[in-house]
């Protein structure tokens, strides 16, 4: 906002360029004092508390004050020899939920023209599966020319952008927003009427929030790789994947203090948060003032009736008494190791505690620090810890720095009506969380410099975002991610070209193209500023800080360690932006000095900003580096598949069947109908099931419908586990839930018996309890092509082991037949001799020729020769084709189909 009467706003222009969701604003305004006396002018700004503020200048009447961030105790010296001649400058800080406000005032002659920059640079956090950009437009008064221009550009694609107007029903329809594959514009520029607050006003109405919502397009669980100016970046955010069972102490401050307005909304969040417990989930609850009262003792299912119980638990408590922070967490840890303990939790299950609280401790332990330490050392490192901290009394560092030392995080919930949604909104990002133990490396040799990579969960809608150096000499960089998820042990493999990303955006306007540097910088700025407030002793936090200083000064963050001094440019005048100490970051005030224009007070400051906190890795736990290169999981990157014989089913479906025996391949068509499931391994004893159901061609062709696989289903009965291979994706069903994993993606997933090994947009591996294996062959047509579509091939080896009672098109032939063929002779086509085959007590006529192995050429194949059966393999197939159409997926073949055939051969 501009402030000041008499002061004329020219103009106000923001514009934001957001590349790879990390976002550089910049902000300026022109000012005109057009009254006839000196005075006052306001450039108050406020500016999200995750971001750091990179540049600030001023012009006032052609003298120009550009911002240089430097060591604090030297910005300070220099300031304070320039107050020494009479120049002053003045700290103001306010807070808000998510802003802190930016000011700058200065005191200038009638007539003047003054001219602001500010920018500032963030990194956009996921949350709930959105990106939110967000302005706070305060204008303050109308202006001629105003304008937001929002860029974005997105290397992995934007799936949608979304600008909800919440400004006000005069600012429907104006803003415009186009969106391409990769990049997005939105524009909002009211006119001078479109501002007013009534017809004829001079008061603006324009004062509110101004939100760009969007997403990018996820393709793989594995996450994105980007590689530019040096630097590489990696966002992993996977979806579709079962929740991980989760067990839950709420732990809730009831305490005197909490009486009134904060414990209302702290019940109403708490009965929306049990209703949203899983059946699969365990909870308890602890309420505390100056005693500890637990509503179960133990962990209980969050079955109907229990979540019943305790909403009316939570509605009766009345608050008083003292705060006995100590004792409550104390209580919790060991709930949930109790029930650890005697096995009635699930071990891959997520366990946290989530505590709510708005004041200090008062009643047994009080010492903060002791505290701390108590919690720590009992804490197991299977739990994480979650602090809530209702308003401006409690010592949100302490919250801080003890859920940050336990594997969580601390949020910051401000008094006023809509604390309750506040609380719901902290519970729903971390109520289903996803993964646990990621792990993300990348070869020591090709990196240096790499920031957190290990993390103790993921939540679903979140992201995990690790960064790094690139070291010269690599043409293509190779990241391996592993996690464990409810019921799967899981591997992704990601790569990307050094070079690729660079070109593309020196070829496009509107984007920041030193992205991943500073985003790199950002980051481990956070993390290091984590890491300061949990140092256990002052050399390691002088240590610490050093390290923040200079990438501070390096990259022009103004940081706890920092402050900007803005200098005229002949560097005769000096003022200071700074960040004072505020143990509890509450809101303080300060004293503004105004001074005439010649001298510039620029009262310039940015409240303290809070740690960004994700998973930590526990304390002693060195990362984990894979040997490289990459081992098996990666294999198929580095060459092409190792071929051994199989029997293959492949293109409209030609089955090729290799007898070892004989060192033989004999070959058949199944001429089906589109939609037909068909048996292609049924054996109930080992209970496996492959079936392949079939999709037709665009049209027809030389007046024949051809038919492929579209969908190979894999049932592996023991394991309860379903694999259902499509042109679009794998899913892999287990009895509670569906995970669905792209072919975009290189990895490896193992449960229950199935290893799945997926290379990325050419195949699948499916082995079944190390004895059985098959390999899916994924075949991509030309889009538009007329006639042919997308399909899927299956190879088995010979080596497979089955039970005697194994059947199916292509299982039936793990008991070689005994074949004879005789009496070559040449056919009708010279180039394909004809013989009669002896097989299953009949005479075939049969004809030489070949059919692909599309394994190491999925172009033109290679070709494997063989003796081809007519008619669909009658005679060589046990009874008709028609016998292997199966009604499910998942369906065993029905033998009984063939017992009378079988007792007729025999």
């Amino acid at each position: 906002a501009i402030s000041g009467d008499g002061i004329s706003l020219q103009s106000y222009k923001v514009e934001a360029r957001i590349t790879s969701h990390y976002a550089v604003t910049t902000i300026k305004s022109k000012v005109v004092n057009t009254a006839k006396h000196p005075q006052s002018i306001g450039f108050n700004v406020d500016v999200p508390k995750n971001a750091f503020i990179t540049k600030f200048s001023m012009n006032v009447d052609g003298v120009t004050f550009v911002g240089v961030v430097k060591e604090k105790t030297v910005a300070r010296r220099l300031y304070a020899q320039a107050r020494s001649r009479g120049k002053a400058a003045g700290i103001v800080r306010t807070n808000s939920q998510n802003m802190e406000t930016f000011k700058a005032e200065l005191f200038v002659p009638a007539s003047s023209k003054v001219e602001f920059e500010l920018q500032y640079q963030g990194l956009m956090m996921r949350k709930l599966s959105v990106y939110e950009y967000v302005l706070n437009l305060q204008p303050g008064k109308l202006v001629p020319q105003f304008q937001v221009d929002v860029y974005i550009y997105e290397p992995m694609g934007i799936a949608y952008v979304e600008v909800p107007n919440i400004l006000g029903e005069q600012f429907e329809g104006i803003t415009k927003v186009t969106h391409s594959k990769n990049k997005a514009h939105v524009s909002f520029r009211p006119t001078l009427q479109q501002q007013r607050s009534c017809h004829k006003c001079t008061s603006t109405a324009l004062s509110g929030l101004f939100i760009v919502k969007y997403d990018v397009v996820w393709e793989n669980n594995g996450g994105n790789l980007q590689i530019s100016d040096g630097h590489f970046v990696h966002f992993f955010a996977p979806s579709n994947l079962a929740p991980l069972p989760k067990n839950i102490v709420f732990v809730i401050d009831v305490s005197g203090s909490m009486w009134g307005l904060k414990m209302k909304q702290t019940v109403q969040a708490m009965q929306t948060i049990l209703d949203d417990l899983s059946y699969n989930d365990f909870f308890s609850i602890i309420d505390f003032n100056h005693n500890v009262r637990c509503w179960s003792e133990e962990l209980v299912p969050a079955s109907s009736i229990q979540v019943a119980e305790a909403k009316k638990y939570i509605q009766a408590i009345q608050p008083n008494g003292g705060t006995n922070i100590n004792e409550a967490l104390l209580r919790a840890i060991y709930m949930l190791s109790k029930g650890l303990t005697y096995g009635y939790i699930d071990p891959r299950s997520v366990s946290m505690i989530i505590l709510v609280s708005d004041g200090d401790p008062t009643v047994g332990e009080i010492k903060l620090s002791t505290i701390q330490k108590n919690v720590k050392r009992i804490m197991r490192e299977e739990f994480s810890l979650f602090s809530l901290g209702i308003g401006f009394d409690v010592d949100y560092d302490f919250l801080e720095r003890i859920a940050m030392e336990n594997r969580g995080m601390a949020q910051r919930i401000y008094a006023n009506q809509d604390a309750s949604e506040q609380l719901r909104n902290f519970y729903t990002q971390v109520s289903s969380p996803l993964l646990r133990k990621i792990d993300i490396q990348f070869p020591d040799i090709a990196v240096s410099k790499v920031t957190q990579n290990i993390f103790d969960k993921y939540f679903n809608g979140s992201e995990l975002v690790v960064a790094g150096k690139l070291n010269p000499g690599f043409p293509v960089l190779q990241g391996l991610i592993t996690a464990s998820s409810a019921w799967m042990e899981m591997t992704f493999n990601v790569d990307a070209n050094v070079n690729e990303l660079d070109e593309v955006l020196a070829s496009q306007a509107n984007v920041y193209s030193g992205f991943a540097k500073q985003l790199w910088a950002y980051i481990t700025i956070k993390q290091l500023m984590a890491d300061r407030a949990l140092a256990p002793n002052a050399v390691k936090k002088r240590k610490i800080t050093h390290e923040i200083l200079n990438l501070a000064l390096e990259h022009q963050f103004v940081t706890p360690m920092t402050a900007m001094l803005v200098e005229s440019e002949d560097g005769t005048e000096r003022v200071l932006a700074d960040l004072p100490k505020d143990p509890k970051q509450a809101c303080c005030t300060g004293k503004v000095h105004f001074i005439t224009w010649t001298s510039f007070l620029a009262d310039l400051q940015l409240g303290r900003k809070p740690i960004l906190v994700t998973s930590i890795p526990p304390e002693g736990v060195p990362p984990r580096n894979p040997p490289w290169p990459v081992p098996t999981t990666m294999e198929a990157e580095a060459g092409p598949i190792t071929l051994t014989v199989v029997n293959t089913v492949d293109n409209d479906p030609h089955f090729i069947i290799h007898l070892p025996k004989k060192n033989m391949d004999v070959c058949f068509n199944i001429d089906s109908e589109p939609g037909d499931i068909l048996s292609l391994v049924s054996d109930s004893d080992s209970g496996v099931v492959v079936n392949g159901q079939l999709r037709a061609a665009k049209q027809p062709e030389k007046n024949k419908m051809k038919t492929y696989f579209g969908t190979i289903a894999i049932y592996y009965k023991p394991g309860h586990i379903k694999v259902k291979i499509t042109t679009k994706h794998i899913s892999i069903e287990d009895e509670q839930y569906t995970h669905f994993i792209s072919w975009k993606e290189t990895g490896n997933l193992t449960q229950n018996g199935v290893q799945i090994t997926i290379k990325r947009d050419s195949h699948v591996t499916i082995t079944l309890n190390e004895k059985v294996s098959f390999m899916v062959l994924l075949h991509r047509v030309w889009k538009k092509h007329p006639v042919n579509v997308d399909f899927l091939g299956i190879y088995t080896p010979h080596t497979n082991v089955y039970s005697p009672k194994v059947h199916g098109l292509i299982g039936q032939f793990a008991i070689e037949p005994e074949v004879q063929v005789y009496s070559l002779h040449d056919g009708l086509d010279p180039g394909k001799p004809e013989a009669t085959m002896d097989v299953k007590g009949g005479k075939l006529a049969v004809t030489r020729g070949w059919q692909k192995d599309y394994r190491a050429d999925k172009v033109h194949g290679s070709d494997v020769y063989c003796w081809f059966i007519h008619n669909s393999g009658k005679g060589f197939i046990d009874g008709n084709y028609k016998n292997y159409i199966v009604p499910q997926l998942d369906s065993f073949l029905q033998q009984d189909k063939f017992k009378s055939l079988w007792n007729t051969t025999s």
